[in-house]
């Protein structure tokens, strides 16, 4: 049984960007997180030290966004890493992070990386 936590739409104020105003300014960036994990003893036991905790996984993703970057990936990167490394169970991970309303001359929502990674 392969089992997937997905967390949707994290909104978190930081301050990552390629220019010095971005660093200084901040944006609101949105994190979408998939997770696999073989998480089959949680079926059955109901208990949460069987799976992986959201709150957890909120609190670790919360840490690395203040960490100021130039590059997304790089802030993406990170993330995986130290989820990984927070949950030594997880087979898989995928996350997107989109900076909202980029401060370039287009009309557009978003501009987002997308990350996946087996361990």
């Amino acid at each position: 049984m392969t089992t997937k936590i997905r967390l949707q739409a994290m909104r978190f104020y930081a301050y990552h960007g390629v220019a010095e105003q971005e660093r200084q300014v901040g944006n609101t960036f949105l994190v979408d997180l998939t997770l696999t994990a073989p998480l089959q003893r949680a079926v059955e036991s109901d208990r949460l030290e069987d799976t992986i905790n959201y709150a957890e996984v909120y609190e670790t993703v919360r840490e690395e966004m203040r960490i100021p970057s130039r590059l997304l990936e790089h802030v993406a990167g990170r993330i995986l890493k130290a989820l990984h490394h927070r949950f030594p169970t997880l087979q898989a991970a995928e996350i997107t992070l989109s900076k909202l309303n980029p401060p370039f001359g287009g009309d557009l929502h978003s501009a987002s990386v997308i990350l996946g990674v087996d361990f």
